[in-house]
């Protein structure tokens, strides 16, 4: 689960404030083995309230629709829906300004490396002033997570044969990296 959530990298924190449920769409890298990292614009309604507070990280994978005939099993299937996601529960805690900049530089860092072997982008390219204006309009926090729960579902209870059938379905489709996780189920 946690090479998935690295490979994917990004998420949805939900938690609840005293306004209600609230969600934040962000990327996040990992400090450690059970320790998230990710930060958000001040101006984010959740921002506010995450310091503290148990949040519930939602990353999810591949998913693609399944059509019943594609398992060629005859006519007692019904649709469904193929995928693969992680949640991760824990405690938020806010980011001191040098944290949020380790984990700007570790975000950059990590993601770029995926572009080249060579850095295209580092904050040494920014003029510092730049810089130190927009990380002061956004918070850094750490997920220190307790939980974790994952989930896929790639037909693993139909027989093999029905499941390659749909997987080359999927793959005719387009739908390559669906269909490659089901060939591994």
């Amino acid at each position: 689960m946690r090479d998935f959530v690295r490979q994917m990298a990004f998420g949805a924190l939900f938690a609840s404030t005293s306004e209600g449920p609230r969600v934040a769409h962000m990327p996040v890298t990992w400090e450690g083995d059970e320790r998230l990292t990710f930060h958000l614009s001040l101006g984010n309604d959740i921002t506010k309230h995450l310091d503290g507070a148990t949040g519930l990280l939602v990353v999810h994978g591949p998913d693609a629709y399944v059509s019943p005939d594609w398992y060629d099993e005859g006519p007692a299937q019904v649709p469904t829906w193929n995928y693969v996601a992680v949640e991760l529960e824990g405690r938020v805690s806010a980011l001191s300004h040098d944290a949020l900049v380790a984990q700007i530089d570790a975000l950059a860092a990590e993601h770029e490396a995926r572009l080249s072997p060579k850095p295209i982008w580092t904050r040494a390219k920014m003029e510092a002033e730049r810089f130190e204006k927009m990380t002061r309009a956004i918070q850094g926090f750490a997920l220190d997570v307790t939980d974790w729960r994952g989930t896929r579902k790639l037909a693993q209870t139909k027989s093999q044969a029905a499941r390659l059938s749909a997987a080359d379905a999927l793959d005719g489709r387009g739908d390559r990296e669906m269909a490659r996780l089901m060939r591994d189920a």
